[in-house]
């Protein structure tokens, strides 16, 4: 369905979510016309209410928000834009225009995981020069098999001795692998955790 731009004068409100983290961005605001510039660049781009004019974030910044996704709401009146912000999103220099840490760092465990599962679908869909998930991904499925039994094998040796670091890194290794072979296989991570569940029930 068209967006509804008449119910506002022209405008629709427009959210933008970090499409990774899903942390609440900004709020702005767009007519048809910015509407088309934003899925035609990639780049979110906004009706300025003050200077009558299409302004694209980050213009100046250089902090731009990168496009992953454009939805409209039930009543096609106002727009949720998944996006992947370049720097930060507020003009007083914070992460976000309400004032909230945009860090994954700062999350929980499990948090961190559905983040990081977040990041490697994204380095799937919009590959990045240089990114080693991308190498995987570019290797196929049965090589990125291949390297999580290479991983498991060697979290198993690094348990035979006591170095809790390498013991660690190992792991975390595994973990990561383990979340890529899932993403190749378009399968979730909280699919896995489902199944668990059922097991922990029994």
């Amino acid at each position: 369905m068209a967006v509804s731009f008449e119910k506002m004068g022209g405008l629709v409100p427009a959210i933008v979510q970090d499409a990774v983290t899903r942390r609440v961005l900004m709020l702005g605001f767009m007519n048809e016309e910015a509407l088309k510039t934003t899925r035609a660049r990639g780049l979110v781009t906004f009706w300025s209410r003050s200077r009558q004019t299409l302004w694209t974030k980050g213009e100046t910044s250089g902090n731009y928000l990168e496009v992953r996704d454009i939805i409209e709401d039930c009543d096609n009146d106002t727009l949720l834009i998944k996006a992947v912000p370049t720097g930060p999103v507020c003009h007083t220099g914070k992460d976000t225009c309400f004032g909230e840490v945009n860090n994954p760092e700062e999350v929980s465990a499990p948090e961190f995981l559905f983040y990081l599962q977040e990041v490697i679908q994204d380095r799937r869909e919009f590959p990045l020069e240089g990114s080693y998930t991308n190498h995987l991904f570019s290797r196929g499925l049965n090589k990125i098999a291949q390297k999580v039994g290479e991983e498991a094998v060697e979290l198993i040796i690094e348990a035979k001795d006591d170095n809790k670091q390498l013991f660690l890194g190992e792991a975390a290794d595994l973990i990561y692998h383990f979340l890529v072979l899932l993403t190749q296989k378009e399968i979730g991570l909280e699919e896995v955790i489902e199944v668990l569940k059922l097991r922990h029930s029994r």
